[in-house]
């Protein structure tokens, strides 16, 4: 028997097929375009008060509590009823590690619910409480 030396095997022109690749990056962008959850800001259309001292808040990480001319309050977005008001500021409060609090009221709101607002803020112990005005 006759042994021949070893031999590498020629090798040819080499390329790697990105065709599969581009297919599978294209199909998980399709998937998560599709599964992604879009978050629509809602917000409520609040008639701000007037002040000739209105400034731009300095947290910019607070908790925004909304309060519309008819009485509904919401918190981050949430609306809220009074009874919960408490529980939803102290857990927005923690969820935000802040201790920041703006209240975004319409001028003709009841100021029994900014009084509410401003008990549940106390509750939660906030270290600051800004009222969001605009200039006349």
């Amino acid at each position: 028997m006759q042994y021949e030396p070893y031999r590498r095997p020629a090798r040819g022109n080499l390329a790697l097929n990105l065709t599969p690749l581009i297919d599978i990056v294209f199909l998980l962008l399709v998937f998560f375009m599709l599964t992604a959850h879009f978050v629509e800001d809602r917000t409520m259309d609040v008639n701000l008060p007037e002040a000739q001292t209105s400034g731009t808040p300095d947290a910019p990480h607070a908790v925004d509590v909304v309060l519309d001319s008819k009485g509904r309050i919401t918190v981050d977005g949430k609306v809220v009823s009074k009874e919960t008001l408490d529980a939803a500021i102290a857990t927005a409060l923690q969820k935000r590690h802040t201790r920041a609090l703006q209240l975004r009221g319409d001028r003709d709101a009841h100021l029994g619910a900014t009084v509410a607002v401003m008990d549940a803020a106390r509750k939660a112990h906030i270290e600051s409480l800004d009222i969001v005005t605009r200039q006349p």
